[in-house]
């Protein structure tokens, strides 16, 4: 049989190491090796079974003694289930799973375990529609949602005036109940929130007529949001303290509002920089002109130099969405510049336009020769000298 790592070594901390570096140190590696996120790897659950042991020596103060003065000689005479000969019948890792667990789906382990105590209430997600230009700098926006407020007549807690609340018989007014569950170490020791009062702590036997037990009325209020100029589509805006009310005696949550962007005709935007098209005509690409661009601070002159090809992007610095820390400081706005041909003249334009081209043509013939015999003055490779 394969000796014994140190404890120590196992979780990665030194023999000085606290209560809190020692419980860190377990949930990264039960974390990593845990069965539920290897499943088949058996040397992935050996691993967590050694860091699970390791644990459960040194998480308590008694075992963590023993340990530093005998070494894994203290628990050789351990009886049966467990990892190594060690007993885990009856030790509680409810708190450290619970925060594992919690990691694995999503939310902290911490909230998913039962409290009593003040919780902080849930936060309220709402969404408001902005145009490009309200979002690019920024407006005020009026939404209007249901929010809970403190029953008047129970003043929040729930029972019919001239009663009280009772302390739950089951948990004893804790809101947890402690439960036993088979795993991989033999049983272990977890709680969960008592069913009968939902981890309050207090039953209420006669409710408020009112409210129903729930402490809370619902009313439809305004509530004006100030939106920052720069934000973008899917930008949340948070507002303290505008959600559900806390648990207990807990503060409230916090209202999220969603921003939801229109899609604007002519711009485009990409983080603060904004991108459009201009249509000028051939004769502004070929001879440069003053043509009107369209920015959000409304139209400016740029000047097109001479021969400008189509696709041609020109930078327009500045005029891009303010940034949201510093409405002074903007993007750049970048445009393309498109020649457009049109699709219908008359006969006067096609002329022109004919005579144009050939004037064109007749520069061409007019161009330096290149030294370049033509066609008909090449010599035939296959003619004979005389």
């Amino acid at each position: 049989m394969a000796e014994k790592r140190d404890y120590y070594e196992v979780l990665g901390v030194s023999k000085t190491a606290s209560d809190s570096e020692i419980k860190s140190a377990y949930r990264k590696l039960a974390k990593k090796y845990h069965p539920d996120m290897n499943p088949g790897d058996k040397e992935a659950e050996a691993k967590f079974k050694e860091a699970s042991e390791a644990y459960a020596i040194l998480s308590d103060a008694d075992k963590r003694r023993q340990y530093d003065q005998f070494g894994h000689a203290a628990f050789d005479g351990g009886a049966g289930g467990g990892a190594g000969g060690f007993d885990f019948n009856g030790f509680d890792m409810g708190d450290i799973f619970g925060d594992i667990f919690g990691d694995f789906f999503g939310g902290g382990g911490r909230s998913r375990s039962a409290n009593n105590g003040p919780m902080k209430g849930q936060n309220v997600r709402v969404s408001v529609h902005l145009t490009f230009e309200e979002a690019c700098f920024g407006t005020e926006k009026e939404i209007e949602l249901n929010i809970k407020e403190d029953c008047a007549k129970c003043h929040g807690t729930g029972a019919k005036p001239g009663t009280q609340p009772e302390t739950c018989s089951k948990c004893g007014g804790k809101g947890q109940v402690v439960f036993t569950q088979q795993s991989l170490f033999g049983v272990v020791r977890n709680v969960q929130a008592c069913p009968d009062c939902h981890g309050t702590g207090k039953i209420i036997k006669d409710r408020c007529p009112d409210c129903g037990g729930s402490g809370y009325i619902s009313r439809r209020k305004k509530i004006s949001v100030s939106i920052p100029a720069g934000i973008d589509n899917g930008q949340s805006i948070r507002i303290r303290d505008k959600g559900e009310p806390g648990i207990n005696g807990g503060p409230r949550g916090d209202l999220l509002v969603q921003v939801i962007v229109g899609r604007h005709p002519i711009f485009q935007r990409q983080d603060y920089d904004i991108y459009s098209t201009a249509p000028i005509t051939f004769a502004q690409a070929a001879l440069g002109a003053e043509v009107r661009i369209k920015t959000i601070d409304g139209d400016v002159m740029y000047t097109v130099k001479p021969g400008t090809q189509t696709d041609t992007r020109v930078r327009l610095r500045g005029k891009g969405v303010p940034t949201t820390r510093n409405k002074q400081v903007r993007g750049d706005h970048y445009v393309t510049l498109v020649v457009q041909v049109p699709t219908k003249m008359n006969a006067e334009q096609k002329e022109l336009l004919k005579a144009f081209d050939q004037a064109m043509d007749g520069k061409k013939e007019e161009e330096p020769e290149t030294g370049h015999k033509s066609h008909k003055e090449k010599r035939s490779p296959f003619k004979k000298k005389k």
